[in-house]
């Protein structure tokens, strides 16, 4: 299918188009207000990137209806300024041929490359406009198209200048339904773990973190020392050539003596590429480590699981440091740049350690889900589009 082959209505009702593509961060939250439409009866279109990590999340979810469309994140070299331009021209007629061949009722994007174009498009058809942003920080699709949006949805306690009366609302990140607690053993189970010792939890997001997934394999046996079993999520293309492994454990987790099994369990170190079972991974973890994706703080809470945070340095106008600094304020997790990898180990450690400390964590993440609650965006979705 090419980007401007869209296809026949065959659908039934009102449609909302979701732009969603181009990372975990932006897909997971679509997929989430889909289901959430698809339970009120309403139809959703996707449209997603042609990146792979698209291509492998949506594989757990056939009965969504996707399309890949077109579109480029700004930049301010020539090159790059003018692929932006050309794939925002390209995004506008791509999504104004949508609009002839579906007749949608609303337009939702979650940020990122494939907004300009189609959000440019809907507004001059009269479509409603509606922008979601978890982090702390609007991004600059936001920013830039504020003035076309019917409604622009902010994390609690965030503003945005310049907005008419009425535009301001504000909800959580959308968590997809499958995401929550679960009992440890069954998900430790199901990611072929020990049922007993301590989990610690490493992920760099979709696209993983190169630099974390240095940190675990240099600090391999003081987690043996500690007793820690080890799950890595490298993310694609990051894995290690061999499986790395601390003194006495191997690739699958167990020691071996004289070719047989020992009876001893040793510490499980696993790395993956990629894990799509998020929630029994989160329910097996005692701690996790990770960067400060809004996406990812808000399934840390919606299963409670501790969290050493390490934001992204040059995430865009810092927001994965605020995002990071806004939950340790409320003492939802802990924040260590990824300049201080000692530091780093000390508190994994530590938490390891203490568990006093960390179902102290977990109850200060239960009693924060109301703050992360973002039922009222699949209702104002809806609403518009019974309209």
């Amino acid at each position: 299918m090419s980007d401007t082959d869209v296809g026949v209505d065959v659908g039934a009702g009102k449609l909302a188009v979701i732009a969603c593509g181009g990372t975990g961060g932006h897909l997971t939250p679509g997929i989430a207000l889909a289901e959430a439409l698809r339970e009120r009866g309403a139809n959703s279109l996707l449209l997603t990137s042609r990146k792979s990590i698209d291509k492998r999340l949506l594989e757990k979810y056939p009965r969504l209806e996707t399309l890949p469309a077109p579109g480029s994140g700004f930049s301010v070299r020539p090159a790059g300024f003018a692929k932006f331009l050309l794939n925002t021209l390209r995004g506008f007629l791509f999504a104004r041929r949508l609009l002839r061949e579906r007749r949608p009722s609303v337009f939702v994007s979650f940020g990122g490359f494939l907004t300009t174009g189609p959000a440019l498009a809907f507004w001059l058809a009269g479509v409603p406009v509606v922008f979601h942003e978890a982090n702390r920080v609007p991004g600059k699709a936001v920013r830039f198209l504020k003035k076309l949006a019917t409604q622009i949805w902010l994390p609690p306690d965030v503003g945005m200048r310049g907005l008419r009366e009425g535009v301001l609302c504000h909800a959580g990140f959308p968590v997809r339904e499958e995401i929550k607690p679960l009992p440890k053993v069954e998900a430790r189970r199901a990611l072929g773990l020990p049922e007993t010792g301590t989990l610690l939890l490493v992920t760099g997001g979709s696209q993983g973190a190169a630099v974390l997934n240095n940190w675990v394999r240099e600090n391999l046996d003081a987690f043996a020392a500690a007793g820690a079993h080890v799950l890595c999520i490298t993310g694609p293309g990051k894995e290690a050539a061999d499986s790395a492994t601390a003194d006495g454990a191997t690739a699958d987790g167990v020691a071996e003596a004289d070719g047989a099994v020992a009876a001893e369990v040793v510490p499980v170190v696993k790395f993956v590429p990629f894990c799509d079972k998020m929630a029994e991974a989160l329910s097996a973890a005692d701690v996790v480590v990770a960067r400060a994706g809004a996406g990812s703080i808000a399934e840390f809470a919606a299963c409670a699981v501790p969290s050493v945070l390490v934001p992204l340095p040059n995430a865009k106008d810092n927001h994965q440091d605020a995002n990071a600094r806004y939950l340790e304020s409320l003492g939802g997790c802990s924040v260590v740049s990824q300049t201080q990898p000692a530091a780093l180990t000390a508190e994994v450690l530590r938490l390891l350690a203490d568990s006093a400390a960390r179902e102290k964590q977990r109850d200060i993440l239960r009693g924060l889900r109301p703050r992360f609650a973002w039922e009222p965006l699949p209702a104002a979705v809806a609403k518009l589009l019974e309209k």
